[in-house]
């Protein structure tokens, strides 16, 4: 896979509104891979505390839906059987997770912002699956060229796009991170124990991270090459705030506006901000991009490592086998209740 590279872009002496924009910006470009950076790690959310969390109202989570935990960061296998989700801030873990939470909760969705309120209302039930038919045009390198000519004549800052001698184009997105749940970074200190001492203790062998919620409104612009990909977008946002959940756990979507309705579409693996960025214009109204949890409860198997998988086998069949044993006692049960009722009757 291609290596990607993260680093502030410097600022460039041409004046223009959008110099702070394109300071700030990432840029992502095939190099070697950076080592981590500092992050928001190095200022823990004031809500991360000694104490077990606060606030949290834990619920079993709807079956059928497989995600990471946001304490351990582990694989949660066989969804409501196996996890729990706050109802307020939707935090998600193991139920053998929970008694190691720190985290206080962050309050009900939405408590006090009537803006995003709406917003989600207008988003509910207007997911889309497949890409619009502006999307699926193909343009040859005149059309690009000149794609390239208006997109730059329209904006009203300096995040320019460029073509290259390759026929390749660079250019800047903007990504909105629109995260419920808390993301979680290396830890500073060890992770307490509930019993100290005692060897083999949960607590011991949980990953040291440290959990927070990123801020509402959290933008970060990306200087990306033209076959980026949308996995490589969300790689380089989570290795710039030192996030060490599963890149599956989020998913970048598209968000368009369109007669008083807001469409999210969850952009594929393979395809390409920038490209779609080119082909919709500079409106954020046609095209913007958020990142947010991939909740849509699939599974790409093939993104796991084959230990993984050979793991998630022998954990299906202890489940598998542990569901059979219960049915069998069950049916036992109720086989001898029926032979001790029918030894007590006499005939006639």
């Amino acid at each position: 896979m291609e290596l990607i590279e993260l680093r502030e872009l410097q600022p460039e002496p041409r004046p223009g509104r959008g110099r702070l924009e394109r300071t700030n910006a990432l840029r992502i470009s095939p190099a070697r891979r950076p080592g981590p950076g500092p992050g928001p790690g190095a200022h823990p959310d004031p809500r991360l505390t000694a104490a077990p969390g606060a606030g949290h109202r834990f619920e079993p989570r709807r079956r059928g839906l497989h995600t990471w935990c946001d304490l351990c960061g582990d694989f949660v296998w066989g969804g409501g059987r196996k996890s729990l989700q706050c109802r307020h801030c939707s935090f998600t873990c193991h139920y053998r997770c929970r008694a190691l939470v720190r985290l206080d909760c962050s309050g009900p969705p939405d408590a006090g912002d009537e803006d995003d309120g709406t917003e989600q209302a207008l988003e509910k039930d207007t997911n889309v699956d497949e890409p619009g038919e502006w999307e699926k045009a193909e343009l040859d390198q005149a059309q690009v060229e000149q794609r390239i000519k208006e997109y730059n004549s329209q904006i009203n800052s300096n995040l320019f796009m460029s073509l290259n001698k390759d026929g390749s184009y660079t250019g800047f997105i903007k990504v909105q991170l629109k995260l419920v749940r808390p993301v979680s970074v290396p830890a500073t200190k060890r992770v307490p124990s509930l019993q100290p001492g005692r060897p083999g203790s949960r607590a011991q062998g949980v990953k040291r991270r440290t959990s927070f919620y990123l801020p509402k409104g959290t933008v970060k612009h990306l200087h990306i090459l033209s076959h980026t990909r949308a996995s490589e977008v969300i790689d380089a946002l989570l290795r710039k705030f030192t996030v060490v959940d599963n890149p599956r756990k989020f998913a970048l979507f598209e968000r368009s506006e369109k007669d008083e309705q807001v469409y999210l579409r969850k952009l594929a693996d393979e395809e390409q901000p920038l490209r779609l960025r080119l082909l919709a214009g500079p409106s954020e109204k046609v095209l913007s991009f958020v990142l947010k949890e991939n909740e849509t409860g699939e599974v790409n198997w093939d993104a796991f490592t084959l230990p993984e998988l050979h793991n998630f086998l022998r954990i299906l069949q202890r489940e598998e086998e542990e569901h059979v044993r219960q049915l069998r006692h069950r049916y036992a049960r109720c086989r001898q209740k029926m032979q001790e009722a029918l030894a007590t009757r006499t005939p006639g």
